[in-house]
This record gives structure tokens, sequence and C-alpha cells, in this order.
């Protein structure tokens, strides 16, 4: 089994804290084993901004010990990052230098030929995608063409299929507390209801935790569709009990009143996903106007993601890079690490988008009460998922 010599990292999708970690443990496993680590920029995209005429151009960096050496000390991706869909490119997203490339007749191309094209130029062997299910998707259709890929899962929604946990949970939870925590001082100040929505698209597992571990009143998840006239009375019963005078009502961006849908906006991007967002500013309308009482509202939005990770994501973006490095200098493709049922593992690279993971509403929440019900642990790894 020959040796790899030269392999290309990057990151897609939303930023998460604890790219940067597994950039670093990647590139220095790799620099002790004298395999050259090629970063490339702004995740697809960036394969699709080199001109094959001049490969060493701006979206590509090579990584070494010292370019790598702080970077881990630093919230999001220093490679940058991108929702691009090389298999699904609009005339818009085109560089000059494919300029042509989508026929008039079409709303896309597929531009797989190109990045095999580019991936030869640069000379690498494999190629490590760390990403949510639409970032891996495409890693997904590189490795049935052929070219050697290997899986990083991260999402702050922790939403992967195959894999227990993802990159970014853990510090997206913690800081989703730690406000929470804060945002009692107004809430309780002024006598109000507080509705504190997160990111959550399909999988509610963010919420979940943050309402168990903050203590919200109540904990709406995308998988359970609200009765906001049950919802309200209960909030009036929580604000009433509380000696200060007010509760907090977590939900996920995600979630959805009875008979209503997701509330989306803008245009779908290169996944077919719409931005989310609102659901909190329309059910703290509606308390208003259904209670009669002050209603405080609070998007966490991208302060969620910010700054950078805590102890479990740098451990976990650590062991999943040198995992990663490790399985493809044993000749080993179309893989993604992951954790399975508290350790780690592998899965083919395929099981990151073999369905959408969620909230296991049966054992982990009461959807008659709104609240997350996490009662027996035996036998259950530190996530519980």
């Amino acid at each position: 089994m020959s040796r790899l010599k030269r392999i290309g990292v990057l990151t897609g999708g939303g930023d998460v804290p604890g790219l940067n970690a597994a950039i670093r443990a990647l590139t220095l496993r790799a620099a002790d084993d004298g395999c050259e680590v090629l970063g490339i920029k702004r995740g697809w995209l960036g394969l699709l901004e080199i001109d094959t005429a001049r490969p060493d151009g701006a979206s590509v960096i090579p990584l070494d010990r010292t370019r790598v050496r702080t970077v881990d000390r630093h919230g999001g991706t220093f490679l940058h990052t991108s929702r691009t869909n090389p298999a699904k490119v609009k005339r818009s997203e085109l560089p000059a230098h494919l300029e042509g490339a989508v026929p008039p007749d079409a709303k896309t191309a597929d531009l797989t030929d190109h990045v095999l094209a580019v991936l030869k130029a640069l000379r690498l062997d494999a190629l490590v995608a760390i990403g949510g299910d639409d970032t891996l998707s495409y890693a997904v259709h590189l490795n049935k063409m052929g070219f050697p890929v290997l899986g990083i899962p991260k999402t702050m929604d922790n939403d992967v299929p195959g894999t227990d946990y993802c990159i970014g949970f853990s510090t997206a939870v913690t800081r989703s507390v730690n406000f929470l925590i804060d945002l009692r001082t107004p809430a309780g100040s002024h006598e109000r209801i507080a509705v504190v929505e997160l990111f959550g698209r399909y999988c509610g597992e963010t919420a979940l935790f943050t309402g168990f571990l903050g203590s919200a009143d109540r904990t709406a998840i995308s998988e359970v569709p609200v009765d906001l006239g049950k919802l309200s009375r209960f909030l009036c019963e929580d604000q009433d009990c509380n000696p200060s005078h007010y509760a907090i009502l977590v939900i996920s961006e995600g979630a959805t009143l009875k008979g209503g849908s997701r509330i989306e906006s803008g245009s779908p991007d290169a996944y077919g996903h719409m931005k989310l967002g609102g659901i909190g500013d329309l059910v703290g309308a509606e308390l208003e106007r259904i209670t009669g009482r002050s209603v405080l509202v609070q998007r966490l939005a991208y302060l969620m993601r910010s700054g950078p990770p805590d102890s479990v994501d740098r451990m976990v973006a650590t062991n999943f890079a040198q995992l990663a490095y490790a399985r493809l200098q044993e000749g080993k493709r179309g893989e993604m690490v992951a954790l399975r049922d508290g350790c780690y593992a592998v899965v083919p690279i395929e099981t990151a988008i073999s369905g959408k993971r969620a909230v296991d509403v049966a054992a982990y929440y009461d959807a008659e009460n709104y609240r997350p019900r996490i009662n027996s642990k035996i036998g259950l790894p530190m996530f519980l998922t």
C-alpha cells in the first residue's frame, strides 16, 4: 500500500467552533508523517474558483506547523466556508474562468468534471471534507466518481445521520445555556415572559439540551407542533408561580404551530434550503395578544456558534481529524468518522445522507407539557443519543 503524499482539506456550510482545531490536528498529524496538506478556501466554491491552468491561486493555502500553530484558539474556520454545491451551480455563481459553463437553456450545471480536474492539477491523493449533511452529500458524489474522500461531521444542530455527535454541538449548547441564564436578568427585572429562539431546522436537540440544562420553563422543539393556547396557559402558570414573576420559553427556529409551517424567507440555497427564523417573534406576538402580558423575544442565532470551542468540541475535533488521517493512510476511502454509543468509529460516508436525525420524542420529550423528559440514563452515552 502506497503512502499518501498530499491531501486537501476544506470546510463547508455554516461555521461552528472546533473547525480550526480539526484542521490543525489534521495538519500536525500529517506533518509528523511527511505528508503535505493543502487547505482549500471557501469549501466546494474554492475548487470551482481554481483555474486548472493556474492551480496555485488564492483559493489554496499550503498548511504546515507554523500556519496552524494558533488557529485552534479561535472559532469559525480560517479556511472560510460556503454553501456551494458543484453539482448544481447557477450561472450567477460561476467564476470568470468558467463563464459559459451553464448552457443557455439550463438554470444550473454539474461542474464535477472541473472539480476532478482541479483535484488532479493540485496533485491531491485524497480530500478531507468537514461539514454537515449538505457538504458531505457532495463528498458522497465525489467518492462515487472515484476520488478518495473522507468526511468529518460538523453541525451545531447535531443532526448528521450515522454519528451521535457532530463538531460544534457542545459549544452551541454551552453558549445557549449561558445566554439563557443571563436573559433571566431582564426577564425578571421587567416581569416578562422571555422567548429565546435557537438554531435547529429539523432537529430540536440543541433546544432540548439548552432547555434541560438551562432550566427553561418550557421548550418547543422542531419535531412537535405547538398548541399556542395550551402553551400560553402553561407560561402564565409558570410566571405566576415564579417569585420573580417571569417565565422562559426556549424554541427551535424550525418549530411550528399546529396547522402551520416553518417560517422561511429568501431564496433556496444550493441544497434547496431557505433561511429559517422568526418563529420566536411570531410566538412572542401571539403570547402578548392571548395573555395580555409583556413578552421579551431574543434570537440567539449566530451568537450560538461564535467564539472559540469548548473542551468537548476541541477534543472531538482533534480526535476526528487524527482518526480521519489514520484511515486515509490505511488505504480507507469513502468513510465518515463518527461517535457511536460513546466510542469513536467510522461509517460509510453515504450514511451522512441516509435520512434526518431527530429528537427521539418518546424517549426524551414530554410533548403534552413542552418539556424535556430525560429520566432513565443507565446505559446511555454522555449525549443521550
